[in-house]
């Protein structure tokens, strides 16, 4: 029998409300769809048995193989596992690698439990060419607008906030800076360019024919820009966000101190290990700007950093971060993007505040729109 299978690439990675991985682990960790669930049709070990048994003995024989591995109770609890599936996400989508045998395979022993379900033509590699080729002509396809600031500026905030926005710094999850990360891990390489392009794929659905990103570095934590896209980046118009120190100072004590431990204390139940977690991000976070600090000025930073932990945990108070974050801003932040920015001043078509700025991207949407 013909099970249901689908190529409108674009319709499976912006409307179904969830997609079925039955690859392996391995693979599925490898790289992934910000949707996609993964519950394997063989685990690592089993993949690699049947991978070796299919080189020595054929197909037919690697999937007698793999039968023999999966059946009996391993069987039907990872059926149980796809039937709750289909059943949490309504016109989900099941794949493999490559849209073959093991999703075939799924597809099948779902619908001899009662459950009709699409496969996706060529599996993954489809899906990952797709947005692959999606990042490939961001550049031509959209004219780009960019949003600058001093650190602590709300950029990002901005950017959410607006309909045209491409958040850069979620799909990396990462923030871009010496204190950007979060405490979940951040997207790996291929994770992020499936999340960006998926965004994209969003902007043109939506019928924008220009985005605004925050202005970023080529690398955001360890991912790295599509070169196409970072190229007219640095040629694209920029808007900078002007803030006082004093609101940029409470912006950072907000993200990295009061919301990060936050984070840790949801992604860790235990209050001892989530505050020492917590604790090793800032010193890790300042330990990276060692050499550009100065041995000094670091030694200095770090001595109010542990001081102001101290009171954060044993007095709850977090004001004493100021000690440490004030001079992080004057005496780091600033002149390193005031200089990068003095680089580009050409490019600057609107200085405002966060207001005003907003106001301006807004109007230009409905002028490029």
């Amino acid at each position: 029998m013909q099970h249901p299978q689908s190529s409108e690439y674009e319709k499976i990675l912006l409307s179904s409300p969830g997609l079925l991985d039955v690859r392996a682990p391995l693979e599925f960790n490898q790289g992934a769809f910000p949707c996609a669930v993964n519950l394997p049709l063989l685990n690592d070990n089993e993949r690699h048995l049947v991978g070796i048994f299919y080189k020595q003995n054929g197909q037919d024989k690697a999937i007698e193989l793999g039968h023999e591995l999966v059946k009996g109770s391993t069987k039907q609890q990872r059926l149980d596992q796809w039937v709750a599936f289909t059943k949490q996400h309504n016109n989900a989508y099941l794949y493999c690698f490559r849209g073959g045998l093991r999703s075939k395979i799924s597809q099948q022993w779902l619908y001899d439990a009662g459950i009709e379900i699409p496969r996706v033509n060529g599996g993954y590699k489809a899906l990952r060419q797709f947005l692959i080729g999606q990042l490939e002509r961001a550049d031509s396809q959209f004219d780009f607008t960019l949003l600058g600031g001093l650190t602590g500026s709300r950029k990002t905030q901005l950017v959410r906030r607006i309909s045209n926005g491409v958040d850069l710094e979620g799909a990396a999850n990462h923030r871009g800076s010496s204190f950007g990360a979060h405490a979940l891990p951040p997207s790996s390489q291929i994770n992020f360019e499936n999340q960006l392009s998926i965004d994209l794929l969003n902007a043109n659905n939506c019928g924008h024919n220009s985005i605004t990103l925050e202005d970023e570095s080529r690398f955001i934590g360890s991912v790295d820009i599509p070169k196409n896209i970072y190229s007219k980046m640095r040629t694209s118009p920029l808007v900078v966000v002007e803030t006082a120190v004093e609101e940029r100072l409470q912006e950072l004590l907000k993200e990295y101190v009061i919301d990060m431990e936050q984070e840790f204390n949801q992604v860790n139940h235990d209050p001892e290990l989530a505050f020492q977690e917590f604790s090793d991000y800032l010193s890790d976070s300042l330990l990276r700007i060692r050499k550009r600090l100065g041995i000094n000025h670091w030694q200095a930073f770090d001595k109010h950093l542990q001081h102001a932990l101290h009171q954060q945990k044993n007095h709850a108070d977090a004001s004493h971060h100021m000690q440490w974050l004030e001079p992080l801003l004057s005496e780091y932040y600033d002149p390193l993007y005031s200089s990068q920015l003095e680089k580009r001043k050409e490019s600057i078509v609107f200085r405002g505040s966060y207001d005003e700025c907003h106001q301006y991207l807004m109007q230009s949407i409905s002028k490029n729109n």
